[in-house]
């Protein structure tokens, strides 16, 4: 049974046993016996556990290690990969790799891990409020309605986490997965990006590299899944789809009548071509949002998720325009969208049209952003 607890509602585990923690000077981290993590989960029971996917299972757990907060502070995340294989061996050391290199307020914090035998278990800081994808789509959607700020303070920052691995860990990293079940809440709502048995590290001067394709269908960049292309302009595409799918809470895949799929682009690109930007939104907001920030935010999100890696911005560049847009408003002025219609195939007759103050102030080095071809 999955635990879906809001933070005032755990204190029924309080009696549960609580574990402490090795330290040892050569690691960023803790090092922890399998013994203490069977008692801090229950032996890893049922109850305990709050996630489950392709790689595993996770559990909530207490440790006595940290200050004296009794929420969030005292409870850790045990991520428990599956039956141990070359993949499996090779995701873990990947994401204790990276977590110990990071330190981001925007990004899952680690506490340390366990590796003997065939298991393999990583102990993250414990995120009360969940994924973000279970405020979108899952058990929460009805009990925690993610108002406009906080959606707002969540993309900010989404971006924040990635700009930081994308510009200023050296190597730099890209994730590979981002999406929305990778982006955990702590208990102020602040986003932390998390899972990174998909990254790769990129050395200084490399552009891209191809590999096997990783990640989740409807935020892959076409690129990436046609031909294994990776850069950090994929990662700028995913969170171009994820954008979209904050505002509006619309899934990155659609299944409509037939079986027919339709992404979360095709959805939203004939809004934008029409201008009619609140058909975008959250129905649920029921217009309790700020107009002029939901048009910044689909604008950027069409940058992203251009078809072409070299017109996408940085995330430097899209953290900015947030920055800009979201605690500058009275220079945003607003952002106009019209399409120009298709007339018989001429190139330059079939694009799409866009002005925003907000962007261009940042967009020096892109003169073309008032031909942005959206597609």
């Amino acid at each position: 049974m999955m635990f879906w607890r809001c933070l005032c509602c755990i204190s029924k585990f309080d009696e549960r046993p609580e574990i402490s923690v090795s330290n040892n000077n050569d690691y960023p981290w803790e090092i922890y016996s399998l013994k203490e993590l069977l008692h801090a989960t229950n032996n890893f029971h049922n109850d305990n556990k709050i996630g489950e996917g392709g790689f595993g299972s996770v559990y909530w757990g207490r440790t006595s290690k940290g200050v004296e907060a009794i929420m969030s502070i005292s409870c850790v995340a045990v991520k428990r990969l599956k039956a141990m294989s070359p993949k499996a061996e090779m995701e873990f050391a990947v994401e204790v790799e990276i977590l110990g290199r990071v330190r981001h307020k925007n990004l899952l914090g680690l506490r340390g891990f366990y590796a003997g035998g065939d298991e393999r278990l990583i102990v993250y800081d414990y995120m009360p409020n969940h994924s973000l994808i279970t405020h979108l789509h899952g058990r929460l959607t009805e009990d925690c309605l993610l108002d406009w700020p906080r959606r707002m303070s969540i993309v900010l920052g989404s971006a924040e986490g990635l700009s930081y691995l994308h510009h200023e860990v050296n190597p730099h990293i890209i994730h590979r997965d981002i999406k929305a079940s990778n982006v955990l809440l702590d208990n102020q709502f602040q986003a932390k990006v998390a899972d990174f048995g998909f990254a790769k590290l990129i050395p200084d001067g490399v552009t891209h590299l191809t590999t096997r394709v990783k990640g989740t269908l409807g935020y892959l960049a076409p690129e990436y899944a046609m031909w294994g292309k990776v850069s950090d302009s994929c990662d700028v595409y995913s969170f171009g789809i994820l954008l979209l799918e904050i505002i509006s809470a619309k899934k990155p895949l659609e299944k409509l009548q037939g079986g027919v799929k339709r992404d979360i682009m095709q959805w939203a690109t004939p809004y934008v071509q029409k201008g009619a930007f609140d058909h975008i939104a959250d129905p649920r907001l029921e217009g309790k949002y700020k107009l002029d920030e939901l048009k910044l935010v689909v604008m950027i999100a069409m940058r992203c998720t251009d078809h072409n890696p070299e017109n996408r911005p940085s995330m430097i560049e899209v953290v900015q325009w947030l920055k800009g847009g979201l605690t500058r408003k009275k220079e945003i002025g607003h952002v106009i969208g019209k399409a120009k219609e298709d007339n018989g195939g001429d190139e330059e007759n079939d694009t799409d049209y866009y002005e925003g103050s907000a962007i261009d102030e940042f967009d020096d080095k892109r003169k073309a952003w008032k031909a942005t071809k959206v597609r």
